[in-house]
């Protein structure tokens, strides 16, 4: 039987699932890409040559490395789950309802693995056959030849957020903004069809599954989580960022599904200020070790720490403030003291190591992690803490706001 857990942030790192620069990060423009929630355009060869080099760190470590777009291409040769995506990805209220049946149709004969491309890539007006749509569909006339019927998702290299393996179980996370729901809906066709995962015995936290393991419909409301706020540390503990794009209201239901299935004892939501430069918690704070971290103290040190525990007389929780997030981080490990690397360098030096993202490194295993060169100074602490640093390029990752960290969701990985 397959297994898929993640007991940790740095137990020895098993297998993982990455996605390699593609046509995605092509439809950026310098028009379009505040909108698809990039700060710069990439130049994507250059990008995809970064990555490969990174992956073959993990790979020469023993990590087995696994690909969105060739898992989704997998899943939609299965008839259901083709259907499945196709009808989250094609709505009324996406193409407009004179386009629903056509569209649908259309995606439907399309070979598996220019579906794949498309539904992550998108797909332009231009690339459409007139004659098979046009002449029904208001929204196809009033379209301006570069809009895009799908839209492109180049988020999807930050496989760390559209889901989170937590101990036994994965959550399918609904996103802040709207550019990034649809990542969830290739995660959550790839989990429950994929052939990989067909006999592995895991739990879906988020959302919860009837007895025919079809997904329970739920309003989202005010309600978001991303994975780059999730951290399962270790020792049946959980940290959850509130900060810009996952708020209390998730932090309540994730820990409620953790403690009704008895796989936490601890949620620490841990509450920072909503700003863009930190928009995950994993962007001011990563583990190196089991007793090291490294973090980024100007946000750190103003972030408070709340732990919520299984409730009792009929409440779902019992909450404590804590004297401080790391106290609170450290108790959850069962140490009285942790090994602190802050951001490297004077203060302006920090701001920009931080910006690029030189706290979010991944760890390959106790004591080895990646992190983008260019962050000299952090680096440097981190190896006079003893920590082992391989180092990748990211000039053009880089300009993704997201590391190492950011561009690895961990499927299966040691306890510490």
């Amino acid at each position: 039987m397959s297994q898929f857990r993640v007991d940790s942030e740095v137990g020895k790192l098993r297998k993982v699932l990455v996605h390699r620069p593609d046509l995605s990060l092509r439809r950026l423009t310098p028009t379009n890409r505040e909108e698809l929630l990039f700060d710069d355009v990439l130049w994507v060869r250059k990008a995809r040559g970064e990555h490969d080099k990174f992956t073959r760190h993990l790979e020469k470590r023993g990590v087995e490395v696994f690909y969105l777009d060739d898992l989704l291409t997998d899943v939609l040769k299965i008839s259901e789950a083709r259907v499945f995506v196709i009808d989250k990805t094609v709505t009324r209220l996406t193409v407009g309802a004179s386009l629903v049946r056509d569209f649908r149709s259309y995606l439907l004969e399309m070979d598996a693995r220019r579906l794949a491309t498309m539904l992550i890539g998108g797909l332009g007006r231009q690339e459409i056959d007139d004659s098979l749509l046009k002449k029904h569909s208001l929204t196809l006339v009033t379209m301006d030849h570069a809009d895009f019927v799908l839209p492109p998702l180049p988020n999807s290299i930050f496989t760390r957020d559209s889901s989170s393996w937590i101990f036994n179980g994965v959550t399918l996370n609904p996103m802040f903004y709207e550019a990034r729901q649809l990542e969830v809906v290739h995660a959550a066709a790839i989990y429950n069809w994929h052939p990989m995962f067909a006999d592995a015995d895991f739990e879906f936290w988020y959302p919860d599954q009837d007895e025919q393991g079809r997904f329970v419909q739920e309003d989202w409301g005010r309600a978001s989580l991303e994975g780059g706020d999730v951290m399962p540390i270790g020792n049946r503990t959980v940290l959850v960022g509130i900060g810009e794009r996952t708020t209390a209201q998730m932090v309540e239901r994730l820990a409620q599904s953790l403690f009704r299935h008895n796989a936490a004892d601890r949620v620490i939501a841990c509450v920072m200020t909503k700003d863009r430069a930190h928009m995950h918690l994993d962007t001011v704070f990563t583990m190196l070790d089991p007793q090291t971290v490294t973090l980024y103290p100007k946000v750190i040190d103003e972030m408070r720490a709340i732990s919520l525990r299984p409730g009792s007389n009929g409440r779902p929780f019992h909450v404590t403030v804590e004297d401080g997030f790391l106290p609170a981080v450290a108790d959850a490990l069962g140490t009285e003291h942790l090994w602190i690397v802050e951001t490297g360098g004077d203060a302006y030096q920090q701001e920009r190591e931080q910006w690029d993202d030189g706290n979010n490194v991944v760890a390959l295993e106790p004591g080895v992690v990646v992190a983008y060169e260019r962050n000299t100074y952090t680096i440097a602490k981190m190896r006079e803490a003893g920590i082992e640093v391989v180092t990748i390029e990211g000039f053009e990752l880089g300009k993704g706001r997201g590391g190492g960290h950011c561009m690895t969701c961990p499927l299966e990985r040691d306890p510490l």
